[in-house]
């Protein structure tokens, strides 16, 4: 059984005004607007914030952010439209899959090129090994 404490209902009141947190509500005309809206916001970086997307952020630049791609979606903006929005503000930095473009091929073909020249140390350093060690 559990202590009387325990069975009633308990409200917590914030005795500072800097604990209280905002509640964001914004009505959609229909779920399926709401579920992109918020999609769309998982795929965008919060300028601020190291590695959250707008949803997951706190900050306040997330906040508007968030509320700026939930006006657009309402607004009957396509997921194009509200992408190109935030990148002409902030550049490709807000996008967790940047574009394959001149500027980020370095990006996207870094990686393999790093396993490519691995590989070819690992080919040359076995074959150098035969060569010497069969005379």
């Amino acid at each position: 059984m559990l202590p009387s404490s325990f069975a009633e209902p308990q409200v917590f009141v914030a005795a500072d005004a800097r604990l209280v947190e905002s509640v964001e509500t914004f009505s959609f005309r229909s779920r399926t607007e709401q579920q992109r809206a918020m999609e769309l916001a998982k795929t965008l970086r919060c300028p601020q914030c190291q590695n959250q997307n707008l949803i997951e952020s706190n900050s306040p630049v997330a906040k508007d952010l968030r509320l700026k791609v939930y006006q657009m979606i309402n607004a009957g903006k396509t997921d194009q439209e509200v992408i190109d929005f935030m990148t002409s503000r902030f550049g490709d930095f807000v996008l967790y899959k940047p574009k394959f473009a001149p500027n980020t091929y370095v990006l996207w073909l870094g990686p393999l090129l790093l396993v490519l020249l691995f590989g070819f140390g690992v080919y040359r350093n076995f074959s150098r090994r035969e060569s010497t060690g069969s005379h």
